[in-house]
């Protein structure tokens, strides 16, 4: 069993992701990100494996691999997700399920394999992704902001029962940032988005980990089962 932290990132390839998992390499953690893609992050600490979170196969792999190298694994980060800024009435039943199965399968299979690695040592933190859209109720972004909503019930549900396993549980709701999550959306209903938040600035990303940070942090310890809107509502 290695001595350092060991951090798995889903979605580490490229924005907020790719962010993290550069961030905690920095921190001198053990990072091991996942995407559909290959990645160019390139670290001595770094391992990027290439799989769909929503396939319960290759989740169940990587994590029996995380397990043989490095025996632990002390924080998942639960960023990957995708959305579609369509009316409903465009959306295609092609593009719910994908959403669905990334979303939300994706943040349940994640957690639950980590949380049968993380119970060896009694302890762990896992922090999961939400959004502004759902508190906003953001038109074009129905299931996008359902997916999400379920992700919220399973952060509140799964903190409960991964409680006695001294595992802790929480998301984050980032605010804007300018990821490739947001780049299609016209300028006009972002400037007004930016408007409806407290902050009306536009977020980075090392706002989003700095609200991580803390929850994997000793600090954080009676913290469970909460979302962080960021920005303000």
């Amino acid at each position: 069993m290695v001595d350092q932290k060991v951090m798995l990132v889903t979605g580490s390839r490229k924005g907020i992701g790719r962010a993290i998992a550069e961030f905690f390499l920095q921190e001198g953690y053990i990072v091991v990100g996942c995407s559909r893609e290959d990645s160019e992050l390139r670290h001595s600490n770094y391992t990027h494996n290439l799989l769909d979170v929503s396939d319960e196969k290759s989740v169940k792999l990587l994590f029996k691999t995380i397990a043989t190298e490095f025996g632990r694994l002390d924080f998942l980060i639960n960023n990957a997700g995708i959305a579609s800024m369509n009316h409903s009435l465009l959306t295609p039943i092609a593009t719910v399920r994908k959403i669905l199965d990334t979303n939300v399968v994706g943040c349940f299979l994640f957690s639950r394999e980590a949380a049968k690695l993380m119970k060896k040592n009694n302890a762990g933190r896992i922090v999961n992704f939400a959004t502004f859209a759902i508190p906003f109720k953001l038109e074009g972004e129905a299931i996008y902001a359902a997916s999400k909503a379920a992700v919220i019930t399973l952060t509140e549900i799964l903190s409960r029962e991964y409680a006695p396993l001294n595992i802790n549980v929480n998301a984050v709701a980032p605010p804007a940032v300018k990821t490739d999550l947001v780049k299609n959306v016209e300028t006009k209903k972002m400037d007004s988005l930016i408007q409806r938040q407290a902050i009306k600035r536009f977020g980075e990303p090392i706002d989003v980990i700095s609200v991580i940070k803390f929850l994997i942090s000793p600090d954080s310890e009676m913290v469970t089962g909460q979302t962080i809107y960021m920005g303000g509502l």
